[in-house]
Order: structure tokens, then C-alpha cells, then sequence
């Protein structure tokens, strides 16, 4: 496939994780970079998903489908290993997961149990920077590490409820990865996108009235799709990045601008 946009992959290699379905972000993203010339390694959580997930790799010409819960102990350093073994190296990787208990969702923040709240760090944030350093000896000639945000850590959304401390304490462990891995040439950096009816976003309460306020305070007034933001992954993966780290970069057609 070659992609219609400037952004160039070919000859490199990524793994993408958080592929559930077509229409998720992390399926959006992965086109964006087969397109581009990437080749990909992607993950799926389950054998109940994979019905869903494999169709999605095998139209990307994706040869390596590893299963990858990170609740798991051992799976998620397997899925490396293999990458490892098969590969040698890693370019990019996208990590696009992210978890919490239903109860402590849909609750208030301050009611949530300590359960709860270390589950949903274990799987939306700590994942993160377990696969960067699982990444690192990977990428010895460099490399990009991306992550997905939403605009909830940094104001109050209504009923976004505990993934906006979540998705804080994820991007400032962007930050921190950046700075870290920043001398060996490996760039971390979070893509902001504005509500995507996907389905883990049906997990939120009245999130259909979170999209249609999003359409009406934009700009643009319209809502992003997830092949917009597989263009800007595609491009922060790129050499043409090679200077952008430690970045949260929305794709929301502006609606970060508007108070």
C-alpha cells in the first residue's frame, strides 16, 4: 500500500498493541503506517478477540500476531521477545490500551477503590513504560514510542470520571520517557485525539453527548475520525519527527483552543 500523504516508513518496523477492532484507534493507526511503508507486529488480548483483530492484521499484511494482556504475568515480555527473535530491532511502537473496572468508572473519583484505581494505572499507564523499556535494547539505532491521551487529564469531563487522573499520570510519564531515553535517540510523545466513537469509549456514560457537545465547540465543528489520527502517528514516527519528543499533541479540529 502506499500512503497519499509525504509521510515515509518504508524499511521500518513497528508494534502496534490495542488493536480490539476496524474501527478502534490503534486499527486507524496501523493502516497510517502500512500505508506509509511501515511494516507491522501487532497484539490481540484474547481468543475472544482475535475474531475482530485478525482480519484488521491480515489486511495489512501483518505476520506477526501475538496475544498481549498485560494483566498477564510474562505475556507482554513474550510478545518482545518474539519481536526480538523474529526481527532484531524495533523502530516504532504504539501502545493504544487502556482499562479500568466498571464500578470505579462510572463512580465518582474520590469513591473509587484502591483496586480499582491500581488496576486502571497497572493496564492504561504502567503498560507504557514496561514496553519502553522492553522497547529500549530494540532500538539501538532509535526509535519512537507513542501513546494515546484524551483532553480528560488535563480538565474535568464529565463522566470521564477516574481515566482523567489516569491519562495525567500517563502523559507525564511521556515526559519522563522522553527525558530518559531522549540520548539514545528514542522519542516519546501522546496523541490527544478529541471523542472517537470507539468501542472502548462506549464504556463511558453518555458519551454520545460528549461527541455531539465536542462537534458544536470545535472550530471546525467536526469531530476527528481515527484516520486522523493515524496521519499524525504515521508522522511522529517518521524521520520528518525526528526533533518532536516529549509532546501531547491534540487532534481534536481545534477544540483544545476554546474555553
Amino acid at each position: 500500500m502506499e500512503s497519499s500523504l509525504s509521510t515515509n516508513l518504508h524499511g521500518k518496523r513497528g508494534l502496534v498493541v490495542g488493536i480490539a477492532n476496524a474501527s478502534s484507534i490503534a486499527a486507524g493507526c496501523a493502516r497510517a503506517f502500512v500505508a506509509a511503508g511501515a511494516s507491522i507486529a501487532a497484539t490481540y488480548l484474547n481468543e475472544k478477540s482475535l475474531p475482530y483483530v485478525r482480519p484488521v492484521t491480515e489486511a495489512l499484511g501483518c505476520t506477526l500476531l501475538l496475544p498481549c494482556d498485560v494483566r498477564i504475568p510474562g505475556q507482554l515480555e513474550a510478545a518482545f521477545a518474539r519481536i526480538g527473535t523474529e526481527w532484531g530491532e524495533l523502530d516504532f511502537l504504539l501502545h493504544a490500551i487502556a482499562f479500568a473496572p466498571a464500578d470505579d468508572l462510572h463512580g465518582r473519583v474520590v469513591d473509587c477503590s484502591a483496586a480499582g484505581f491500581g488496576l486502571a494505572m497497572d493496564v492504561s499507564c504502567h503498560s507504557f513504560l514496561r514496553m519502553a523499556r522492553l522497547a529500549e535494547p530494540l532500538m539501538a539505532k532509535g526509535g519512537s514510542l507513542l501513546t494515546v491521551t484524551f483532553y480528560g487529564s488535563e480538565r474535568v469531563v464529565a463522566h470521564y470520571n477516574l481515566m482523567g487522573p489516569v491519562k495525567a499520570a500517563l502523559e507525564s510519564a511521556v515526559r519522563y520517557t522522553a527525558a530518559e531515553l531522549g540520548p539514545k535517540q528514542i522519542r516519546a510523545n501522546a496523541i490527544s485525539p478529541g471523542p472517537i466513537s470507539t468501542r472502548a469509549a462506549s464504556g463511558i456514560a453518555h458519551f454520545d453527548e460528549l461527541l455531539a457537545a465536542e462537534a458544536a465547540a470545535a472550530p471546525e465543528h467536526q469531530l476527528v475520525d481515527i484516520e486522523d489520527v493515524g496521519a499524525l502517528a504515521a508522522f511522529l514516527v517518521s524521520d520528518g519527527a525526528r526533533r518532536i519528543t516529549g509532546t501531547i499533541i491534540p487532534v481534536d479540529g481545534g477544540q483544545h483552543v476554546i474555553a
